[in-house]
C-alpha cells in the first residue's frame, strides 16, 4: 500500500482491476522508441557526433568550414564594395561636386549607405548559416 492509501479500506484486486463501471479498463499503448524509425546510417552518424569520434569531428569541421566560407565570402564582398567607393570618388572627382539637399553625395554615400548595406549582408549571412545548419541536421537525420 502506498502512503496515500493508508487511511482507505483495501479493495479486492478484481474490483480494482475492473474499475467502477465493472468493465475492463481501456488499454493504452506505450511506445518507448521514437515513432519515426531512424536508419542505421543516421543512428551511426548521431553516435559518431555524440562520442566525438574522428568521423563526428570531421562532420563538425565541415559545418564550421561552410560557415567560415560564407562569412569570409560576404566579408570580402563588403570590403571590396566599401574600398571601391572612395577610389571611385577619387578617380571621378565630378561626383564629389554633386549635392543632394545641400549635402555632398560622397558624404551621404560614405556616411549613410553602409548601414543598410551591412544590415542586408548580416541578414544574408544569417540565412546562409541557418541553411547550412539545416542541411547538417538533415544529413545527420537521414
Amino acid at each position: 500500500m502506498s502512503r496515500h492509501d493508508a487511511g482507505k479500506p483495501e479493495q479486492p484486486a478484481r474490483e480494482a482491476w475492473l474499475g467502477e463501471q465493472g468493465s475492463r479498463p481501456r488499454r493504452r499503448r506505450v511506445v518507448l522508441a521514437d515513432s519515426t524509425k531512424k536508419s542505421g546510417k543516421a543512428l551511426r552518424t548521431i553516435i559518431e557526433l555524440e562520442e566525438q569520434t574522428s568521423v563526428g569531428e570531421k562532420l563538425v569541421r565541415d559545418l564550421i568550414r561552410q560557415q567560415l566560407k560564407s562569412a569570409f565570402g560576404l566579408a570580402f564582398a563588403v570590403l571590396i564594395g566599401m574600398c571601391l567607393l572612395p577610389i571611385t570618388f577619387y578617380l571621378v572627382p565630378s561626383i564629389g561636386d554633386l549635392k543632394i539637399l545641400g549635402i555632398p553625395v560622397p558624404w551621404l554615400v560614405l556616411g549613410l549607405a553602409p548601414f543598410p548595406i551591412l544590415y542586408g549582408v548580416g541578414w544574408v549571412f544569417r540565412r546562409q548559416a541557418e541553411r547550412h545548419e539545416k542541411d547538417f541536421v538533415n544529413m545527420v537525420d537521414r
